[in-house]
């Protein structure tokens, strides 16, 4: 019959495991958690023989003679058996006193531990027996068990010795044996550090009980025993060297027992003492680990570089800890090289030591990261390497490791720096990102428009508490320190004592009464329901209860103090004309900056007396006065200020066009610049041409087709150029130009912007450029004067010098910009009337911008910012003259600003508001505007801040001021009156009345600073300078004396000459008009003055006269306004006020123009 199905074949698969001996391996040897329990008993079992032969010898008394039953053999106690032996009991030696129940203990114990060894054996036989046989370990087994299991057999030896205390060897192989299965069951792994420690701490412990074990024992057979606890004294004493020699051995065998033991002493333990020597030296290259127990009961952020230098770091912790809450907060650094000597010296300082740990490792390995907790920190700062040739390598380095970070650690808040703007989006899912180049480019560029707001930001996102500068004897520097300590901090409305009370009330009321009554700038604020911050929102925008407020001040509400007037509890009505002029009732320890304020009920109507004071007569002088400064309303009119004024602006701006028809920015359009050169920048309303430009028409250079012109003069350009020096066209040099070009940009004062550029863009970066108008490029260098001429510098008032990435990286770490800094030097002195912004890669190589040796002011300063720094200051540069007029900065000092992020999350979001990087609708941008003659009866800044709150809404929120500054050295004078002497008498009369306008003008600058009578010092020196002119002209000189005085002359003026002399040379050679070209000699007066008010105009003919420029944030309310002073404006958004029905039955050109958004100015006139 066929069967159904088919035959089926049982297989059966064997494998050594079938076998007894196969299985045996497994359990005892193989398999981790069996071997681990196998051990774990034998560890056991050695140690409880060591507890055995303890307590034998506690019970041991070698004076009584041991009988044993069971033989018939009888000890004799005598000590005088042998000649040679007369002083050495060996029988005592040989034979112990040993109880019944503690010998069947130890019996049993030596039966299991016998047999156990046996077994082993047998399983890791191999095929060569003498190799088990001969092992330490299994000699020692043997010598422990095999005497006790012969007693078994014949009674007589129940008494006899065994060195049962060297099993303490035995349990310290268990012990390691243990360990290691241990590691291998549980699959974790604890450092080799801790191996070898515990490995040091078992041999030392057995060396002591073998010996004090052994002398106790031989020290039976002498006249005087002794105990088990002399004999372990004994040991100690020895091994640690110190040798009392109170207890020391009589008889030689155990006097050669401590000489062998010495002897291995000295060859296990400095063995021991080198590996761990080596592994504590490779543990404090690695740093070790975070302890687990730390990471839970105390809180930790983890700082991940790439390579930490001494000033990223240093940065960073006083940054991190400037903040009170952070002060318990431990840093752990993970960086993957060896830590650098000078950070080492840095940790090593008791204020670091304790809470900055530094591990070697890379971010990219889950070990690593587990040995930083980073699942357990509280944040995680990846931080990129600006100094690397390759930027984008950098960056691509910085993505990994934020996506290591975020794959081991979900949780964990990431904040993450990134170099290059097109790499951003790749992490985006961090909780906060800054692209060092987006923001530099936007800074610089508004640098060009609103002097200093490069030194503006870096203060306002530095910690400060104010103190900087406050003992120095110069004011501006205690006004400069003073105002430097405000920032940015935020409270809810209805929370806020600041604020509080203007709940319902209009945003620009709030922020003006805020202002004058506690000294506090609010600047912003966000609704509940909505995540976008709105940098001054207007007049429209009413206070609510939950709004978050965003302000400015010197510390935050919550470390205030509130002092009042004892009048003010009493009266609720306060005269007006004391408003600015009452002193300061708050304490100087509540650091808060109402400083010559006092709080007052603004609601009421204003008396008579303030009409009085705060107007002027009109200028026809009929006899009738202008209004004074209107009040600010607490709800705004719909009719009023903002919608109407930016009508007629761009009405007026329309009517311009219609009238200048061959205007350059007559068809420009307003809309969204169509091609970004990379994802994830922000749209921008902005200025654009009609129709892109052709590639060939952005060549400033070279003539086309479309276009003839091959240099900046023949493009006729009305209004000053912009020259920006870069390596390479970046996606980030993108944002340089947008800021120039939005839309709130008045297009009568949009300045032609040149590129000047080491290499050629490419096609990607023009797309992006070739909507904008008057952009243009050119190949050259800032250290090729040939270029500079040709990219029209003699008509730039801009030249902005941008960190080339190829000068970044040197053998030396600071020379980085040294190439940079003679470039610009030499500029400097052949374009004295230019303004250069720079960038440095080292902040504290600013010191070194329009260096002059024998200036002594800047010395003095140098010395300043010693002390500073030697105080903990933060900004302890902010001294310096290029940096406090805004003429040099470095990315590195805005690295800050993802610090302040861990305790201000919205300090990145304000900072892009302000320099133009996003533009969120209804939100304000920053502008400037100047203080004129016509602008000096407002008198204060707190009465500047109610004339833009009532007039055009606008909120003010510093100042930038030049002073003109002169030595009282009397050194210093005389080289100064000297140095007029000579050059008055060589050059005449034309020379003279030249230097008399300036000498004019410099004194009226003076006047608006200070009073001559404090200076009667400089009057004197100016009285014999006069004397001694007018006596050498009264006689004429001899030949001689002339000659002499051509030859000194020549020698002082011959350096200006050569540089000017080469500059028109170069430009003749090029076929370029010299008629553009000046030199300071040749600057008219009023040139010169507004040079200098700008500050960066520094006399060449006097080497004593500076010109100081400084931002003051926040500044108090009664600090006065002074001619030139430049005013920092928050301006609200224009497309926010304009009428929803505005475009009903306008004309389609008004049309399409409100379309995009209306034209403002960019000066406000009071």
């Amino acid at each position: 019959m066929v069967s159904l199905f088919p035959h089926r074949v049982q297989v059966e698969f064997y494998v050594n495991e079938n076998t007894l001996k196969e299985r045996l391996k497994l359990f005892f040897i193989k398999n981790q958690r069996s071997s681990l329990r196998i051990r774990l008993f034998n560890f056991s079992l050695k140690i409880l023989t060591c507890v055995l032969y303890i307590v034998r010898v506690c019970l041991d008394d070698p004076k009584q003679v041991n009988y044993n039953p069971c033989s018939t053999i009888c000890l004799n106690t005598s000590w005088t058996n042998t000649a040679e032996s007369a002083h050495i009991n060996w029988d005592l030696i040989f034979w112990v006193q040993r109880r019944e129940s503690l010998w069947a203990i130890q019996v049993t114990v030596a039966l299991i531990g016998f047999l156990e060894t046996m077994l082993i054996t047998y399983l890791s036989y191999k095929g060569n027996i003498w190799e088990q046989i001969f092992k330490i370990c299994f000699i020692l087994e043997m010598i422990n068990t095999v005497p006790f299991i012969i007693t078994i057999f014949w009674c007589p030896l129940r008494n006899i010795f065994v060195p049962v205390f060297l099993n303490c060897w035995l349990a310290k192989g268990a012990l390691e044996n243990m360990i290691n299965d241990f590691h291998r069951a549980i699959q974790r792994t604890h450092s080799a550090m801790f191996n070898q420690v515990v490995i040091l701490i078992c041999t030392l412990l057995c060396l002591v009980f073998t010996g004090a074990c052994g002398i106790q024992h031989l020290e039976r057979g002498a006249e005087k025993t002794l105990s088990i606890f002399d004999a372990l004294y004994f040991c100690i004493v020895t091994f640690s060297t110190v040798g009392y020699g109170d207890v020391t051995p009589k008889i030689w065998p155990s006097q050669l027992l401590v000489v062998i033991l010495i002897c291995v002493a000295l060859v296990v333990l400095p063995l021991q003492f080198e590996e761990l020597a080596y592994l504590w030296m490779e543990r404090q290259k690695l740093g070790g680990n975070y302890s687990r127990h730390r990471a839970q009961t105390e809180k930790h952020v983890v700082l991940c570089v790439s390579s930490l230098k001494i000033d990223l770091l240093m940065d960073f912790l006083n940054e991190f800890y400037a903040h009170p809450r952070l002060q318990d907060y431990y840093v752990v650094i993970l960086c993957p090289t060896e830590i650098d000597i000078q950070v080492r010296r840095i940790l090593q300082i008791p204020l670091w030591s304790q809470r900055v740990i530094y591990l070697q490792g890379s971010a990219l390995k889950d070990q690593d990261l587990m040995r930083a907790k980073m699942d357990d920190a509280e944040a995680c700062f990846i931080l990129s390497s600006r100094n690397e040739v390759d930027r984008t390598a950098a960056d691509h380095q910085t993505i990994l490791r934020a996506w290591a970070a975020k794959d081991f650690a979900p949780n964990c808040p990431l904040y993450v720096q990134i170099l290059k703007p097109e790499n951003k989006f790749h992490v985006k899912f961090a909780d906060h990102v800054v692209c060092e180049e987006e923001f530099k480019y936007a800074m610089l560029a508004l640098n060009c428009v609103c002097p200093a707001t490069s030194t503006l930001v870096t203060l306002l996102v530095h910690t400060s508490r104010g103190q900087e500068g406050q003992l120095s004897p110069e004011n501006w520097q205690k006004m400069y320190g003073r105002c430097s300590g405000n920032e940015v901090y935020h409270i809810r409305l209805c929370d806020s004592k600041f604020f509080g009370e203007y709940d319902g009330k209009s945003f620009t009321y709030a922020s003006f009464h805020a202002h004058k009554k506690y000294g506090v700038c609010l600047i912003g604020v966000k609704r509940e329901d909505n995540k976008s911050i709105l940098l001054n929102p207007g007049p429209r925008h009413i206070m609510a209860a939950a709004d978050t407020c965003y302000y400015i001040n010197i510390t935050k509400e919550e470390n205030s103090a509130f002092i009042f007037k004892q009048e003010e509890k009493h009266s609720k009505g306060l005269s007006v004309s004391g408003l600015y002029d009452a002193p300061s009732r708050l304490p100087v320890h509540s650091i808060i900056a109402s400083m010559g304020t006092v709080a007052i009920d603004l609601q009421n109507p204003d008396p008579p007396e303030e009409i009085s004071k705060l107007t002027l007569p009109t200028e026809n002088g009929d006899g009738s006065r202008r209004p004074s400064i209107a009040p600010v309303l607490e709800i705004a009119d719909s009719s009023a200020i903002l919608p109407c004024d930016l009508l007629s602006d761009q009405s007026e701006d329309e009517t311009n066009q219609s009238d200048e028809e061959g205007s350059v920015g007559s068809d420009f359009v307003k809309g969204y610049p169509p091609n970004s050169p990379y994802i994830g920048s922000s749209p921008t309303l902005c200025h654009l041409l009609p129709q892109k430009a052709p590639f060939c028409c952005l060549r400033l250079d070279k003539g086309c087709t479309h276009s003839s012109f091959v240099d900046a003069k023949a493009y006729g350009f009305k209004n000053k150029l912009i020259i920006v020096s870069a390596e390479m066209a970046g996606n980030g040099l993108y944002n340089f130009i947008v800021p120039l070009r939005a839309y709130y940009r008045p297009r009568k004062e949009l300045n032609p912007i040149v590129l000047l550029l080491d290499n050629a863009p490419d096609n990607h970066f023009l797309e992006a450029i070739c909507c904008f108008p008057m952009v243009y490029f050119m190949a050259g260098t800032i250290d090729n004067l040939d270029n500079l001429l040709q990219c029209g510098i003699i008509y730039a008032d801009n030249l902005v010098v941008v960190d080339k990435e190829s000068t970044m990286c040197a053998e030396e770490d600071y020379m980085a910009d040294a190439k940079t800094i003679v470039n610009v030097q030499t500029m400097f002195r052949l374009f004295p009337s230019l303004s250069i912004i720079t960038e440095l890669t080292h902040p504290s190589n600013m010191r070194f911008m329009q260096f002059r040796a024998k200036d002594c002011y800047s010395l003095a300063l140098s010395k300043l910012e010693k002390i500073e720094r030697d105080k903990g200051s933060n900004l302890a540069f902010m001294f310096r003259l290029p940096f406090a007029a805004g003429r040099v900065f470095s990315i590195s000092m805005l690295d800050t600003l993802l610090y302040q992020s861990f305790v201000k999350d919205y300090m990145i979001g304000i900072a892009r508001l302000l320099l133009g990087l996003d533009t969120t609708p209804g939100s304000g941008y920053l502008c400037v505007m100047k203080i004129t003659e016509e602008d000096l009866w407002i008198r204060t800044y707190g009465r500047l801040f109610q004339k833009l709150c009532s007039s055009s809404a606008e909120i003010p929120i510093g100042i930038y001021r030049t002073e003109s500054h002169m030595f009282s050295t009397s050194e210093s004078k005389d080289s100064y009156a000297q140095s007029q002497v000579s050059i008055n008498v060589e050059h005449g009369e034309e020379q003279r009345e030249r230097r008399d306008i300036w000498k004019e003008k410099v004194a009226h600058r003076n006047s608006t600073t200070s009073d001559q009578s404090e200076h009667p010092l400089l009057r004197k020196k100016s009285m014999q300078w006069a004397r001694r002119l007018s006596r050498k002209s009264a006689k004429p000189p001899s030949r001689t004396e002339r000659i002499s005085q051509q030859r000194l002359n020549l020698y002082r003026r011959s350096e200006r000459q050569e540089l000017s002399e080469l500059v028109k040379n170069r430009m003749k050679h090029l076929g370029l008009p010299t008629v553009g070209y000046e030199d300071v000699s040749n600057l008219t007066a009023s040139d010169v003055m507004n040079r200098v008010n700008l500050g960066y105009l520094q006399d060449e003919m006097n080497d004593h006269q500076n010109t100081l420029s400084y931002v003051l944030i926040n500044p108090p309310p009664d600090t006065t306004l002074e001619l030139n002073d430049i005013v920092y404006i928050i301006r609200s958004d224009p497309l926010a006020h304009m009428p929803e029905d505005s475009q009903v039955g306008q004309p389609r050109g008004a049309r399409n123009q409100q379309e995009f958004g209306t034209e403002t100015r960019d000066e406000t006139h009071l």
